[in-house]
C-alpha cells in the first residue's frame, strides 16, 4: 500500500483536529454571512479553502472555527463582531447537521467521531474580543468559545503581540488575571500571535495546558509568529500542545521578504493585508504574476513538525492550518482536503502510526480534557474574578 492510501486509512480512525480555520471571517468578508451565496455543501474551490466535501476528503474530524475579528475593531464594536462570528458558526452547525456537530468538551469530540460528524468548536482570536472584561470572557465561554488567542497582530492593553513593538514586555497584571480566569472556566489559553514575553509569562502563570493554535518552529523559519525552542521545550512540563501552521510566510524563510512586499502592495490599493475578498484575491494574483512567489510545500511543513517533535515531544504537537485566513497555501496543502498528503509525507519520514494518531487526534482531545479537569479543581476553590483593568493596571475599559 502506498503512503497516501495508508494516510487515508489512518485518518479514518484518528482524524485531524485542526486548531484554526477562518471560514467564519471569510463568510463575513465575502458575502456578509449569506450562507446561500457560499453554500459549503457545494464546491467552493476558487472562493474558499473550505467546504464540506473537502473537509471529508481531508480526514477532518474536529475543527476549531476561529471567531476572529480584526484589531481595527475595538471596544464594544469588537465584542459585537465576535458575537456575530459566534452566531454564524451556530448557523453553520444548524444548517449542516449531518456533517457538523457542536462540540464543547473532549467527550463531544469523541461523540462526533463515533457519529461520523465533524466536531465544531470555536476559538476567539485576540483579547480585544473581550474589551478588557472578565465578564465578557465568561460570556464567550458560555456561548461555546473554548480557546482565546491572547492577542492578534497588534498589542492590546494587557498583552504584547509578536508583530507589534514591545510595550509591556509580556503580560500586565490584568493579563495574568485573564489567564487565571481562563484556567478557572476551562478556556484554553492560546499563545499563537503573542510576543515571546507573553508566551513565557503565560506559561509561568497558567495551571492548565496552553496551546498554540496555529504556530510553527522559529528554529526552522525565523519569524516572530513562530515558537522559540525554549518555549517548545517548556510544553511538556505544562502539558500544552503546539499546532503547526501552514501559512507560507511563517514557515518558509524565502517567503518572508516576498510577503512584506505583497502586504505593502495591498496597502497601496487601500486594502487590509489579510483581506480575502475576490477583489483582494485578484490583486494578490496580479502581484504574484509580476513577482513569482516562493513556494512552500508539504515537505516544508513536515520539517517544522520534525523539529517540533524533537524539541517538545510527540505528546505536545498538533496541526492548525489557518485555512481561509491566508491568501496562499503550500503546494500539496492547497485547501482542507490536503491533510492526507501531510500524513503521507510523515509516513515517508518514518513517523509511526502511534505518533501520527497523537498528532492528528489524541493530543488535541487530551489537552481539552486536561483543561476541563483543571477548571473543575479551580472552581471548587474559588469563584469568578471581578477584577478590572483599572484596579490592576490603572487603565479604564474603553
Amino acid at each position: 500500500m502506498d503512503h497516501l492510501a495508508r494516510a487515508r486509512e489512518l485518518l479514518a480512525v484518528h482524524p485531524v483536529v485542526d486548531g484554526h480555520n477562518d471560514l467564519p471571517w471569510a463568510l463575513r468578508e465575502q458575502v456578509g454571512y449569506d450562507l446561500d451565496a457560499r453554500d459549503i455543501a457545494a464546491d467552493q474551490r476558487g472562493m474558499l479553502h473550505t467546504d464540506l466535501n473537502r473537509l471529508r476528503a481531508g480526514g477532518v474530524g474536529g475543527q476549531f472555527w476561529s471567531v476572529y475579528v480584526r484589531t481595527d475593531l475595538t471596544g464594544d464594536a469588537a465584542v459585537s463582531a465576535t458575537l456575530e462570528q459566534i452566531d454564524v458558526v451556530a448557523e453553520l452547525i444548524a444548517r449542516y447537521p449531518t456533517h457538523l456537530r457542536r462540540a464543547l468538551t473532549a467527550d463531544d469530540l469523541e461523540k462526533a467521531r463515533a457519529e461520523g460528524r465533524i466536531a465544531s468548536l470555536m476559538g476567539a482570536e485576540g483579547g480585544h474580543s473581550i474589551n478588557n472584561s472578565l465578564g465578557t470572557l465568561r460570556a464567550l465561554y458560555d456561548l461555546g468559545v473554548r480557546y482565546m488567542t491572547l492577542t492578534h497582530n497588534d498589542n492590546i492593553d494587557w498583552a504584547d503581540s509578536a508583530t507589534d513593538l514591545s510595550r509591556l514586555g509580556g503580560l500586565s497584571a490584568f493579563g495574568h488575571e485573564v489567564v487565571r480566569e481562563m484556567n478557572r472556566i476551562g478556556m484554553l489559553v492560546d499563545l499563537s500571535h503573542v510576543a515571546d514575553g507573553v508566551m513565557r509569562d503565560a506559561l509561568a502563570t497558567s495551571t492548565a495546558p496552553v496551546i498554540f493554535s496555529h504556530s510553527s518552529a522559529r528554529a526552522v523559519c525565523d519569524h516572530p509568529r513562530n515558537i522559540p525552542d525554549d518555549v517548545l521545550a517548556a510544553l511538556p512540563a505544562n502539558g500544552g500542545v503546539a499546532m503547526a501552521t501552514f501559512v507560507p510566510k511563517f514557515v518558509l524563510p524565502e517567503a518572508v521578504a516576498w510577503t512584506l512586499a505583497a502586504d505593502r502592495n495591498m496597502r497601496e490599493h487601500g486594502l487590509h493585508h489579510l483581506d480575502t475578498t475576490p477583489v483582494a484575491m485578484r490583486i494578490h494574483e496580479d502581484f504574484e504574476a509580476a513577482h513569482p512567489r516562493p513556494e512552500a510545500t508539504v515537505a516544508t511543513i513536515a520539517e517544522h513538525l520534525d523539529h517540533m517533535r524533537a524539541v517538545a515531544g510527540i505528546d505536545h504537537i498538533g496541526i492548525g492550518g489557518d485555512y481561509d485566513g491566508t491568501a496562499f497555501t503550500p503546494r500539496g496543502l492547497e485547501d482542507v482536503s490536503g491533510y492526507p498528503n501531510l500524513i503521507a509525507e510523515l509516513l515517508r519520514r518514518h513517523w509511526s502510526e502511534g505518533d501520527l494518531a497523537k498528532l492528528t487526534w489524541q493530543n488535541a482531545v487530551r489537552v481539552l480534557r486536561d483543561a476541563e479537569a483543571v477548571a473543575r479543581d479551580e472552581q471548587s476553590g474559588r469563584g469568578p474574578s471581578h477584577a478590572t483593568i483599572a484596579e490592576l493596571d490603572g487603565q479604564r475599559t474603553r
